[in-house]
């Protein structure tokens, strides 16, 4: 898959790669006057390590505002010494003999990053890069496909490459992949068009449902969790004003927590609005499938409509024949045996006859017709109504938290002013008089 060292030397990343790598990288003139001068790797910016025999990762820490980083093609096994690249945007791993994801904890700036052609068997330890935007991981040993569910996290993942992989094999491959990844435009190098995204949500809605609703669970757990981490902060500084000894460091710690009170309603604000937009998607959802539901249905009833005025089609015809015949048996006296009075009196002649049967025939189709129309108009007044109330439930739900982080802050607030209020006034009884 990747290179073997076995037949070549081994190299490390020592003073003297770096400073002929980044000579290289520069223009000719400009190389020669960094080289007599010396370089600031601090002022590094991008760095091409490709190509070099590279076993081990290493002394890479000087490079401190570093954006873009190519160590593809080497023989590198293992992912490490880049936590201090903070500032790490575009991050190439490609063409190497590495095993396991790890030691990306740090990148949180990573928009773009290459593992292709490895030996990765998992997709993992990526949590922290929730910048990342391209992602490359094609010609590994991947074989579940159900380790494609962890890049549902990404939500900025727009392009993605996996060709390669043993699990590329399998029918469902790509409808399986873009309905885990919904907001996926590239895969594998391809367009994800839109015929290929409602296959894919028609068949997995199955999984996805489920899984957006843990999403959005574990999305209000996080919002209460942090709320509560922001209200004990905020108590422990309260606290802390009770213990201050003069007016100057009262009003300093006014100040400080009347900002971490702004920060805790913004917190507060954003993970509503982050939970208010994950629930519409939901609903969303919930009024196509609630759609695909009632659509269903009302196509069964006209089916068995259809059938019904069948049926009755066939049954008006054998009647008119039956009436007929029984009309000119009457006539020439051989009917078989006695016949109601109010039979009788319908078979006068022929045009009263079919006219009778023919009414009686448009009736029964009427009253088809009308159970049909009832039927479907409940239909669309359910779906209208529980798509409806869904909404509607979201809005009340939004504006209720809406009004309890208001109260909540205010209340705190109060709080806040009434403890230094109280702080204050008894520095002042405490000060000695002038």
């Amino acid at each position: 898959m990747s290179q073997s060292y076995n037949s070549i030397k081994p190299n490390v990343i020592d003073d003297e790669m770096l400073q002929k790598a980044v000579e290289e990288q520069w223009p000719e003139d400009i190389g020669r006057l960094a080289k007599s001068e010396g370089i600031d790797l601090k002022n590094v910016t991008e760095l091409q390590l490709g190509f070099r025999n590279i076993l081990q990762i290493d002394n890479l820490w000087q490079f401190e505002n570093l954006t873009k980083l190519q160590l593809d093609n080497n023989i590198i096994e293992k992912i490490e010494a880049l936590e201090s690249l903070v500032h790490l945007v575009w991050l190439d791993l490609s063409f190497n003999n590495i095993e396991v994801i790890e030691g990306l904890d740090t990148l949180v700036k990573l928009q773009d990053l290459s593992l292709y052609n490895n030996r990765i068997s998992k997709i993992e330890h990526m949590d922290t890069l929730q910048e990342l935007q391209i992602f490359s991981i094609g010609k590994n040993n991947l074989t579940a496909l159900e380790d494609v569910v962890y890049l549902r996290r990404f939500k900025k993942l727009r392009t993605l490459n996996l060709t390669g992989n043993p699990f590329c094999e399998e029918e469902q491959y790509v409808l399986f992949v873009v309905a885990h990844i919904p907001d996926l435009v590239y895969l594998d190098f391809k367009r994800v068009s839109d015929t290929t995204r409602e296959l894919a949500v028609s068949k997995y809605h199955y999984l996805i449902d489920p899984l957006e609703h843990e999403e959005a669970q574990a999305l209000a757990q996080l919002e209460e969790k942090l709320a509560k981490q922001k209200e004990l902060e905020y108590h422990k500084r309260l606290d802390e004003i009770h213990h201050a000894t003069s007016y100057n460091i009262a009003e300093s710690k006014r100040a400080e927590y009347n900002e971490d009170i702004l920060q805790l309603s913004e917190t507060l604000m954003t993970l509503e609005i982050q939970t208010a937009d994950q629930l519409e998607e939901l609903i969303k959802d919930f009024e196509k499938n609630i759609a695909v539901i009632a659509s269903t249905f009302i196509e069964n009833v006209k089916g068995m409509m259809a059938q019904c005025r069948d049926l009755e089609n066939r049954h008006h015809e054998k009647l008119l024949e039956i009436s007929i015949n029984t009309l000119e048996k009457s006539v020439k006296n051989e009917l078989d045996e006695d016949l109601p009075d109010d039979v009788r009196e319908l078979l006068v002649d022929k045009t009263t006859l079919v006219n009778m049967v023919n009414a009686s025939h448009s009736v029964h189709l009427l009253k088809i017709d009308m159970r049909e129309c009832d039927i479907l108009t409940n239909a669309y007044r359910w779906q209208a109504s529980v798509t409806g109330k869904a909404f509607q439930d979201e809005i009340d739900r939004n504006r209720n938290r809406v009004k309890e982080i208001f109260q909540y802050i205010d209340n705190l607030q109060e709080q806040l002013d009434n403890s230094l209020q109280e702080q204050l006034d008894s520095i002042e009884l405490l000060e000695p008089p002038e």
